[in-house]
């Protein structure tokens, strides 16, 4: 073999070109791809599947987006979509009362009119894409300073929605793609008239309950049904996806279609170091006070078990994730993972003039920028963040408060929430008439309080104000009981009184609401000019660096926007025992039996009623190599055709981490089968309209 001499740059260049390689071609199950921009060329090399713009399109017409978080989609023409049980789950317990636990007892509507409304459902449904880097990036001028630099672009931004709402009536926002490499305008549909169709029972949809979330074997249905309705009728819809008669096999390619809430895959060493040593210990320790907050309240009466049900499990779900995220940052093989790209990307970085002038400061720039967050972070969750006022009625005197400051300003200089694009979804959620319950939102302020006293110190000047002289019980019993908030026609009232209502109110929510803000803007304003806009012009850099060298073939972070997953249907080992693609019903009968019927591991009576009518080698759930993280709950999982085979609902043990480092080792995607659904739909739930809907 001879040995040919390579020059420093190329062999710098080659290496960043291996690391892209093994990170796209060798794993092309790895990705959130934008959907106008899949990874044709890896789709073709791997699975010979080849999408044209017509199927892309016809997918994303089809995905929706939970604006409060989760994916959906549509399938039929009259306006139905399916999502998880846990991501409707939020709108059903609003809807419920003592009497009628729509969570825990599941509901059914046999026709539109039996079709429950929700209070304040927006589901999102993306129209168009486009490209706006050159004009953000234009805002920002030679010599600016951080702070002006920030400001420059969120007005930018702000600009460009309100002229993308004026002209086209549709949702519009700008994303941030790339920590600032890129800059898209999303537009959006809105659909504000939302109606419950079907939703299980809990204890098929949460089957197994905490302990085997983010496990597998499953033995999950995680669906529920919605329509969207227009001037009082169902929508017409002219994308939605069929469903799939034959189901998947194993080892088929799949593809997942959703809104993959947020990661961090770009994120720099000094980042991730800060974020596994600092952040995820802080939000576990927060995490596991909720819980027993929650837990303790729940107990005291089924009422409040009712009342609790969503905040417990979102507070169990978070624990799970953060425990599982740290404990894969701490393995020093992943860990290690991380270092050895940066060091690559860096080395190629160095070795070229330009690039090393232009961006090779970068790293370092996020590393001093993530020591001063290191500063401001707590204070900032604190009070920006609200996690010492942790009740609905603070969040809501705060947007009170707020909308009627911003709305005096001039759209291009107001807070990015309160933005004029943003107005309708913002008053959407602030005037829901779901109910509020007292006794819950005064153990909530109870906890958030004690906990800023903990953190802040007793002798702290504004923790002092907050409290009054009172105790955190105390005090949280006076805001609570004192305040009108709860009521929606009472927000509504104070909205339209403006800014004079606010600073007239003697509600003692907003007069905390009033007492807090100036410290809470202050800190939210340091932490933006001193953190966020050097970091988002130091991986800027770096993005530009990753352009220059192997160009945009790398998916950016997720951001809560629509993406493309491409996998396989594939089980894994564990615990060097195989664990097979897919569950069938009768694993379900055999799992309560092992736990002996005891809850969670107990089957709702229906299922129990219906057993020997049930097909039992109906496949239940199966597992993926698809890349996803949260917010893709809900998702549909569609082949090659464009035909819905699955539900996306949970990942394995092994994913959590995927928020930093994608690995389909051991990592799985889980999805509960479109078999299944349909086998339930008829032979428990006795939905023969529902199925004849879905062409079933």
């Amino acid at each position: 073999m001879t040995h040919a001499h390579c020059c420093p740059i190329r062999t710098a260049l080659l290496a960043v070109a291996v690391l892209i390689a093994s990170i796209t071609a060798g794993r092309a199950d790895e990705g959130m791809w934008l959907p106008n921009d899949p990874p044709r060329r890896l789709l073709k090399q791997k699975y010979a599947f080849d999408p044209d713009d017509a199927w892309l399109v016809h997918l994303q017409r089809s995905a929706i987006r939970f604006n409060g978080g989760g994916s959906g989609s549509f399938v039929s023409a009259d306006g139905l979509v399916l999502t998880n049980q846990h991501v409707g789950a939020g709108a059903a317990q609003k809807m419920s009362t003592a009497e009628h636990d729509y969570v825990q007892n599941g509901f059914l509507a046999r026709t539109h009119q039996e079709e429950l409304p929700c209070h304040d459902l927006e589901l999102n449904v993306l129209v168009s894409i486009e490209d706006v880097t050159p004009r953000v990036n234009a805002a920002v001028r030679p010599g600016m300073d951080f702070e002006e630099a920030a400001q420059a672009r969120r007005a930018a931004m702000n600009e460009i929605e309100q002229e993308s709402l004026a002209k086209t009536g549709l949702r519009s926002d700008v994303v941030t793609l790339y920590h600032g490499g890129l800059y898209h305008l999303y537009r959006y549909k809105r659909y504000t008239e939302v109606r419950l169709v079907f939703i299980p029972e809990q204890d098929i949809a949460f089957f197994g309950g905490d302990p085997d979330n983010f496990e597998y074997p499953r033995y999950d249905l995680d669906v529920c049904f919605f329509r969207v309705y227009e001037n009082g009728e169902p929508a017409k819809i002219e994308h939605y996806l069929t469903w799939s008669a034959a189901g998947v096999s194993d080892a088929e390619l799949v593809v997942v279609v959703g809104n993959p809430g947020a990661t961090s895959r770009l994120d720099t060493v000094a980042n991730l170091t800060f974020v596994r040593d600092t952040l995820l210990p802080m939000q576990l320790n927060e995490i596991r006070r909720r819980e027993i907050m929650l837990a303790t309240y729940s107990q005291q009466s089924a009422e409040n078990a009712r009342r609790a049900q969503r905040l417990l499990f979102g507070c169990r779900n978070r624990r799970k994730v953060s425990l599982e995220t740290l404990a894969g940052l701490q393995d020093p093989a992943i860990f290690h993972k991380k270092v050895e790209e940066e060091t690559s990307l860096r080395a190629a970085v160095a070795k070229d003039p330009k690039l090393a002038s232009a961006d090779g400061g970068a790293w370092d720039e996020v590393a001093e920028a993530v020591k001063r967050l290191a500063s401001l972070y707590v204070r900032y969750h604190l009070l920006e963040g609200a996690a010492a006022l942790n009740t609905n009625l603070f969040f809501d005197a705060r947007a009170l408060l707020r909308l009627a400051e911003e709305s005096q300003k001039q759209n291009a200089q107001r807070l990015r929430e309160y933005r004029e694009s943003n107005l309708p979804s913002l008053k959407q959620s602030l005037f829901s008439t779901a109910p509020i319950y007292k006794d819950l939102e005064t153990a909530r302020l109870v906890d958030s309080l004690s906990m800023l006293v903990e953190m802040e110190g007793a002798d702290d000047p504004l923790v002092q104000r907050i409290l009054a002289g009172r105790s955190p019980q105390e005090r949280a019993e006076e805001l609570v009981a004192g305040t009108k908030l709860d009521r929606a026609e009472y927000r509504r009232q104070l909205a339209e009184g403006g800014l004079l209502a606010m600073e007239q109110s003697d509600d003692p929510m907003i007069e905390v609401a009033r007492l807090v803000d100036p410290a809470a803007r202050a800190i939210r304003e340091q932490l933006e000019n001193c953190v966020d806009e050097p970091l988002r012009e130091a991986y800027g850099k770096i993005a530009n660096a990753r352009f220059a060298l192997a160009g945009t073939n790398l998916y950016p972070d997720a951001t809560f926007t629509l993406r493309l997953s491409f996998g396989t249907v594939r089980g894994y080992h564990q615990g060097g025992q195989p664990l097979p693609p897919w569950t069938v019903i009768a694993g379900a009968y055999a799992h309560q039996a092992k736990h002996d019927a005891q809850p969670p591991f107990k089957l709702p009576r229906s299922w129990m009623e219906h057993q020997g009518d049930l097909n039992m080698k109906t496949p239940l759930d199966f597992v993926s190599t698809n890349d996803i993280i949260g917010g893709n709950s809900g998702s549909p999982v569609v082949n090659r055709r464009g035909e819905l085979v699955g539900l996306i609902f949970d990942g394995n043990r092994y994913s959590p981490v995927w928020r930093f480092v994608y690995d389909d080792v051991h990592g799985r995607a889980i999805s509960v089968d479109a078999r299944a659904i349909v086998e339930a739909l008829k032979k428990v739930y006795g939905a023969t309209e529902l199925v004849q809907e879905l062409g079933q």
